[in-house]
């Protein structure tokens, strides 16, 4: 398959607002947690924001952050029907080239996720946890 991302613009805002819902909301609920619309819709418009595609199918999103040090992935969701097709590795390297210029990446997972064993994979490795969260990160020198 041939990924590519495209950019996303605030046309695509209620499609990545709708699929984090749904694939968080369980989190959402088993950790006591509360949902916003409003927070979502604020961390999306001071963020980088990509659509995941695979010709002009759209087969996810993925949200960045950056400080001096490090690329953050904020935000990495596929449409459940596009999962396992190797997507998410792919973005997942293509962001490890992207953070070389700042030396890391890094992203915090729920601890219950099963999308920590795809970043393990990737090379991310847990450097620390808060409350419902393991925080993982993987070094990327510039080569």
């Amino acid at each position: 398959m041939a990924f590519h991302l495209r950019a996303a613009t605030d046309h695509d805002l209620p499609f990545a607002r709708a699929l984090t819902f749904e694939a968080m909301s369980r989190y959402y609920v088993q950790y006591g947690l509360v949902w916003s619309n409003d927070g979502f819709d604020v961390a999306w418009a001071g963020r980088e924001n990509w659509l995941i595609c695979n010709d002009d199918k759209v087969m996810g999103f993925i949200s960045l952050s950056r400080d001096s040090r490090a690329l953050y992935i904020r935000e990495l969701h596929m449409i459940e029907a596009c999962r396992g097709l190797g997507a998410g590795s792919w973005v997942l390297e293509q962001m490890a080239l992207k953070a070389q210029a700042l030396g890391l990446l890094r992203l915090t997972v729920f601890k219950t996720n099963p999308a920590r064993q795809l970043y393990q994979r990737s090379g991310l490795n847990i450097v620390g946890e808060e409350d419902c969260f393991w925080r993982m990160e993987r070094a990327c020198p510039s080569s």
